[in-house]
């Protein structure tokens, strides 16, 4: 299976949101736009387009990418991460689990 760390985007809030999933892409974000979550922070930014994704080898390396992306709390860092594959590959380097 699969883990997979995704960046949507709402032009509505202008704003991001990061998230993780073994599901496919695709039916995630179709999740996202259905409001399929009736309580979920997506539900005000519909609709959200698929802005990035990064494949991870767990789900521990997902959540951990996922988390550090949240924790850097930066637009600008995000649209790096599109821009400059290399520092999808620290990240990935960076939270890869131990054997």
């Amino acid at each position: 299976m699969v883990n997979k760390v995704y960046i949507l985007y709402s032009n509505k809030l202008d704003r991001f949101y990061t998230g993780n999933t073994e599901l496919g892409i695709e039916e995630r974000l179709e999740q996202h736009n259905s409001a399929y979550n009736k309580d979920s922070y997506t539900i005000k930014g519909i609709p959200w387009e698929l802005y990035l994704t990064i494949e991870c080898s767990s789900r521990y390396q997902a959540r951990k990418v996922e988390l550090h992306i949240k924790k850097m709390k930066s637009k600008k860092y995000i649209q790096n991460l599109k821009k400059y594959s290399e520092m999808k590959l620290k990240l990935l380097e960076k939270y890869k689990e131990e054997e």
